[in-house]
């Protein structure tokens, strides 16, 4: 689903290079859960972003499902992320004069999909993620919670090939952490489909089926299996 082959990455500013990822070699295969842990520096962001194809890298290959990403132009790239790639934010980047359900039915808008049909698989999704009696409140009447589960019904509506999750519990409590952990290992197995979590604790990656591991641009582990458990 994912291969990522010798990928390096130069900041460059002016005369001066900064190394930020160097020779970075996995492969992350269909329906896995995975965690990219690293500490703040490690690279982990620049990765992601390298991943999600919001960066083009200084060497090396990625690709998704099948397709090297980093040879797409802007234009291939912007409809590749459109119908292959969902992302949860840590900040849940929901727009605030929207219902729920609309928020959810976003990415839908931008594919041409009927209303009908977008209003259908959205209402579905919300009740996956147990938010059935919230689809026409707005962002702001919702707890934290709540607004990254609307995240991550989103970040599914298109049925992606990967869903990159970017510390999507950094703005939560415990209790609430692990609910939404819950929920994404949860969807992996129901759904099958594959998500790359990306976070600061090891918490969270242990919760996960198998960790990537950065410290200072450096691949130092990619653990085979965790054992990682849903939690109640």
């Amino acid at each position: 689903m994912l291969r990522v082959e010798h990928l390096s990455h130069v900041f460059r500013n002016g005369s001066e290079d900064t190394p930020v990822l160097r020779d970075i070699n996995f492969t992350i295969h269909k329906g896995e859960i995975v965690a990219l842990l690293g500490s703040s520096g490690s690279g982990k962001s620049t990765l992601l972003n390298l991943m999600a194809g919001l960066m083009k890298p200084t060497e090396g290959t990625i690709l998704i499902a099948g397709q090297a990403i980093e040879k797409m132009n802007e234009n291939k790239l912007a409809e590749f992320r459109r119908t292959n790639i969902g992302f949860i934010f840590q900040a849940y980047e929901l727009i605030s004069h929207m219902t729920v359900r609309e928020n959810v039915e976003l990415p839908l808008v931008f594919q041409g999909v009927k209303p009908n049909s977008r209003k259908e698989r959205a209402l579905s999704l919300l009740e996956k993620v147990g938010l059935k009696d919230k689809t026409e409140m707005f962002p702001s009447q919702l707890s934290g919670g709540q607004q990254q589960r609307v995240s991550i019904a989103r970040s599914l509506i298109t049925m992606p090939s990967i869903v990159f999750a970017d510390e999507p519990t950094g703005n939560l409590d415990t209790k609430t952490e692990n609910e939404i952990i819950d929920l994404l290992v949860e969807l992996n197995q129901s759904l099958q489909l594959t998500f790359v979590i990306v976070t600061h604790e090891k918490e969270v990656a242990d919760r996960t089926k198998r960790i990537i591991q950065l410290r200072d641009g450096y691949l130092i582990d990619q653990s085979v299996e965790t054992g990682g458990q849903v939690t109640s």
